[in-house]
């Protein structure tokens, strides 16, 4: 079942920051945007203004500081000074609802970008496809079939980097799964709670949990030696990288490298996403649907 656009009083739906004087949200100097009429306003007191992201964050560095002070041997005992910077990025922004807001949209535009990205390869493959099935029946006009190989090797490489780029963009467009006759009864405000609960709690770690894991393999699939210099590490030198990339095992040894770099690359994409759906579904916790964006879904018709 579609749900409905947020809509202005006069019936209009769109960006909620397009300047309109009498129902839309207002950008101020002050980095403060006005709430609509009947929706919650992001000013007043610490409480009102911290977006649940803020308390999150808060509830994590309290966490970190009480496992640093105890020597604990986990990450959140010991993180590095990045992560306490972003870590107190994240509460500070928490504090504003136009950063929140436009960090949200820069997000959604680079899931834009990718989700395209990915509509392109769909038809690169498409053709990949077609001469593979059009060199299976004319192969034998040739002496060696390892064209033929290759191709079918490039294909399947497409095809996991179409997964790879359009991983944010579904995640946008909220292609995931549900429990459609129990989700969909719900309403907006507890769709938010569930999904930002379930993001943060679960979802949002995972993700870090595997950049971290993916980082060293995306470099040893890019020529990097860990056991060099006693353990240390090393970069190939030169300037020709791609002969140091790992290769398939497929007939051809394709350079599969940088594709299995694209992993890290890719949940860093799909963890930035996350992150702006737990903005999304934070706006709507808090009252303020004008600023999460919330369009309707095509859903297929259910027979029950």
């Amino acid at each position: 079942m579609a749900e409905p656009t947020a809509r202005s009083a006069d019936g209009r739906a769109g960006d909620p920051l397009d300047g309109h004087p009498d129902d839309r949200a207002v950008d101020h100097a002050d980095g403060q945007i006005d709430a609509p009429d009947g929706a919650a306003s992001v000013g007043g007191s610490l409480f009102g203004r911290l977006h649940p992201i803020g308390w999150a964050a808060s509830i994590f560095a309290l966490a970190a500081v009480v496992a640093t002070a105890v020597g604990a041997d986990l990450l959140i005992g010991r993180m590095p000074w990045w992560l306490w910077a972003l870590t107190l990025a994240v509460i500070a922004a928490s504090t504003s609802a136009a950063v929140l807001h436009g960090l949200r949209l820069a997000i959604d535009t680079v899931a834009t970008f990718t989700g395209r990205l990915a509509m392109i390869l769909a038809w690169v493959i498409f053709f990949l496809q077609l001469f593979n099935v059009i060199t299976r029946y004319t192969n034998d006009w040739f002496d060696t079939d390892i064209l033929f190989a290759e191709t079918v090797s490039l294909a399947w490489m497409s095809f996991g980097m179409l997964f790879l780029l359009g991983v944010n963009y579904g995640v946008r467009e909220g292609i995931n799964p549900r429990i459609d006759f129990w989700w969909a009864e719900f309403s907006n405000r507890r769709k938010a709670w569930l999904d930002f609960i379930m993001h943060t709690v679960f979802f949002f770690p995972f993700l870090i949990l595997g950049i971290r894991i993916l980082k060293p393999y995306a470099a040893v699939a890019l020529g990097y030696n860990r056991f060099a210099n006693g353990g240390a590490g090393e970069w190939p030198a030169g300037w020709r990288v791609w002969e140091s990339w790992v290769t398939s095992v497929n007939a051809g040894e394709l350079p599969a490298g940088p594709i299995r770099a694209f992993i890290f690359i890719a949940f860093i994409l799909w963890a930035a996403q996350i992150f702006a759906e737990m903005i999304k579904t934070g706006f709507i916790i808090v009252g303020r649907e004008d600023l999460a964006d919330l369009h309707a879904i095509e859903a297929p018709l259910r027979i029950e």
